[in-house]
C-alpha cells in the first residue's frame, strides 16, 4: 500500500528549459535521503519548443510515477502559460512556483511585424490565486542571466523549490553536483542559492483582466543589435528556418549567424524558440 504521506511534485516548461535535469536532481535528492522515488516524463520537445513536463513521485512507498490532477503539492513552472495549463494537477493548499518569462509559441503571434497583437493568456496570476493559495513568481532568467549564464534558469527555480521541500540545502547542493558537468558546478551552486534566496511578499490582490491579446512593443527607428552566442549554438536550424525576414543563415561551421540586421522587425521568434538560449534581439 503506498504511504499517504507520499509528496507530488510536477515540473513544467518548453523544450530547452532544462526541465528534465530539474527532475533528475530532485529524484536524486529524494534518493539520497532514502525514499522511493518516480517519475514519469515526456522527451524529445528540445529542438521544437514543445511542452515538457515530469512528475515526481517521493517517499516510503510510492506505488505509481504518475500525479492525478488536484494531488499535487507544488509545480514548479518554467513558463506562465505552462503554470495555467497544468494548474489544475496542484491541491487548492499547494504551492505554485513561477518563472514569470513567456515563452509565446509561433501560433501566437502569426501576424509578425512589430506592433501587432499577440494571442497569449493574461490575467494568469488571477486565474493561479482563484485556485491555490500560494502563488510564487519572480524572474528566474534575469537572475540566472546577472549570475553569468541564462541557462542556469532552471537552478536558480530548484533553490526557489527548496524552500518549500523539506530537505536541506546540503542535500540539494550535493545532488546538484553529482547531476552537473564539473566545470559548472560552481556556477550551478551559485544559481540555487541565489534561488533560495528570494523573498516572496505577499501579493497584492490582482485586477482583473478581460483581454487575451497584449501588445508588442513597437520597433525603433534604429536596427536591431542580433545577438547569437555561437559557443551555445548547436546547429539546429531553428532561428534560421522561422525567422520570416531571412535575418540569419547557417555559417561554413553549422552554426547561426547574423546576415541582414537591417531588416529585422523584432517579432523575437528567434529568441524565443532558441532551445539553448542563444539568441537575443536587443
Amino acid at each position: 500500500m503506498e504511504s499517504p504521506a507520499t509528496q507530488n511534485v510536477l515540473i513544467v516548461g518548453v523544450g530547452g528549459q532544462g526541465v528534465l535535469l530539474a527532475s533528475d536532481i530532485l529524484g536524486t535528492v529524494c534518493l539520497g535521503r532514502g525514499y522511493q522515488v518516480k517519475k514519469s516524463e515526456v522527451h524529445g520537445m528540445a529542438k521544437r519548443g514543445g511542452v515538457v513536463y515530469s512528475h515526481v513521485r517521493y517517499g516510503t512507498q510510492v506505488l505509481s510515477p504518475t500525479i492525478e490532477p488536484g494531488t499535487s503539492d507544488v509545480l514548479l513552472a518554467f513558463e506562465p502559460a505552462e503554470a495555467l495549463r497544468w494548474s489544475k494537477y496542484v491541491k487548492p493548499t499547494g504551492t505554485v512556483i513561477v518563472n514569470t518569462q513567456k515563452r509565446i509559441p509561433p501560433a501566437a503571434c502569426q501576424d509578425r511585424r512589430p506592433d501587432a497583437l499577440t494571442r497569449y493568456p493574461r490575467g494568469i496570476e488571477q486565474a493561479l490565486r482563484s485556485q491555490i493559495e500560494d502563488v510564487r513568481r519572480f524572474d528566474a532568467e534575469t537572475l540566472a542571466f546577472e549570475l553569468g549564464d541564462l541557462r542556469m534558469c532552471n537552478t536558480v527555480l530548484l533553490g526557489a523549490l527548496s524552500r518549500v521541500c523539506e530537505f536541506s540545502a546540503e542535500e540539494w547542493l550535493a545532488a546538484i553536483e553529482k547531476s552537473v558537468k564539473p566545470r559548472t558546478a560552481e556556477l550551478n551552486r551559485r544559481a540555487f542559492l541565489a534561488g533560495r534566496s528570494v523573498e516572496f511578499p505577499c501579493a497584492e490582490e490582482p485586477q482583473a483582466e478581460e483581454l487575451v491579446f497584449e501588445k508588442r512593443e513597437a520597433a525603433r527607428d534604429e536596427a536591431p543589435f542580433i545577438e547569437i552566442r555561437q559557443n551555445w549554438c548547436k546547429g539546429c536550424e531553428i532561428c534560421v528556418r522561422v525567422c520570416p525576414q531571412n535575418c540569419l543563415v547557417m555559417n561554413g561551421s553549422k552554426l547561426a549567424e547574423v546576415a541582414k540586421a537591417e531588416t529585422c522587425i523584432r517579432c523575437m521568434l528567434c529568441e524565443w524558440l532558441c532551445p539553448d538560449l542563444a539568441v537575443s534581439v536587443h
